[in-house]
């Protein structure tokens, strides 16, 4: 009898074998080791904070040299307000362009496996990083009055597009597209497809799938993109100069307003570019859930 007391003394005090002990690394010293873990080593914060110097001293520059007592003046004069009016119009009609042409472009790349698909994507986005100006002078030898398609839009159509507001519409189209169509295209390739497959099954056809499926699902995607496109438009001067030209009223946009009145009235010029910055943040700001991390 005594015997049998201590062996159950002896397992009381011990616990039952098959209980498993505390696991090595899960106490709250492991738990702060691994939230310090994936941060940036210490030493590089002073290198991080001498790039953002470097990307801000711009701005404080052009804040340092307005004019703000003549700034009421500077945005009342006629030709800022007709640049002004002119980049809101090219702009928003660039974006409808890129809406147009870019959905269904966004959505063959995703979705519609073909040979060459990698070449096309390329392509697609190389005005992205394409000079702007080398994207001008390609648009004014393919579609100017002396190459084959625009002596073709001329002479049947009565339709010139060098140094016009049209040709002004189609540069910031051609830089401004390839954001819409990346944004777009990595909605559909990384959305959840099992709600279109469901569809399916249940017998709606591609078109009923695409506008009552698809597109709520990228809704927010292509609203992203679209004010991305119409951020690079608004911006946009390499290739508006070079293939619309810069006339007051008809191709001078924003950009090219603060590179013409920089010669001869510097103050007007960080006014006009201030307008620019401030219109950037706003987007960059309304966009940081779609196109930059958040913490």
């Amino acid at each position: 009898m005594s015997l049998r007391t201590d062996q159950h003394r002896d397992a009381s005090a011990t616990g039952p074998p098959d209980q498993p002990g505390p696991i090595p690394g899960t106490g709250r010293a492991a738990k702060a080791s691994a939230s310090h873990a994936g941060r940036a080593p210490r030493s590089l914060v002073p290198v991080a904070a001498i790039a953002v110097a470097f990307l801000v001293l711009p701005l404080v520059g052009l804040l340092q040299r307005a004019p703000w007592s003549d700034l009421g003046s500077v945005l009342r004069a006629p030709a800022v307000g007709d640049a002004l009016r002119l980049s809101v119009v090219t702009a928003s009609a660039s974006t409808v362009a890129c809406l147009v042409l870019g959905l269904p472009l966004a959505w063959v790349l995703a979705r519609s496996p073909f040979p060459g698909r990698r070449v096309v994507r390329a392509l697609v986005t190389l005005p992205m990083v394409l000079p702007p100006v080398v994207g001008g002078a390609a648009l004014l030898f393919s579609l100017g009055r002396r190459s084959p398609l625009g002596m073709v839009l001329e002479n049947a159509f009565g339709i010139t597009l060098p140094f016009t507001t049209t040709g002004a519409i189609l540069a910031q189209t051609f830089v401004a597209m390839p954001f819409l169509v990346i944004t777009v295209e990595g909605a559909l390739r990384t959305g959840d497809r099992r709600l279109e497959e469901a569809a399916t099954t249940l017998g709606a056809r591609r078109w009923t799938v695409l506008l009552r499926v698809t597109l709520p699902q990228v809704a927010p995607s292509v609203l992203a993109g679209a004010v991305l496109a119409w951020a690079r438009a608004l911006g946009e001067f390499g290739a508006t100069i070079t293939f619309a030209g810069n006339l007051q009223g008809r191709t001078q946009t924003l950009p090219l307003a603060v590179y013409e009145v920089l010669q001869n009235d510097p103050g007007a010029a960080v006014v006009l570019s201030l307008v620019l910055v401030v219109v950037s943040l706003t987007v960059l700001i309304a966009l940081r859930d779609r196109w930059t991390p958040t913490a």
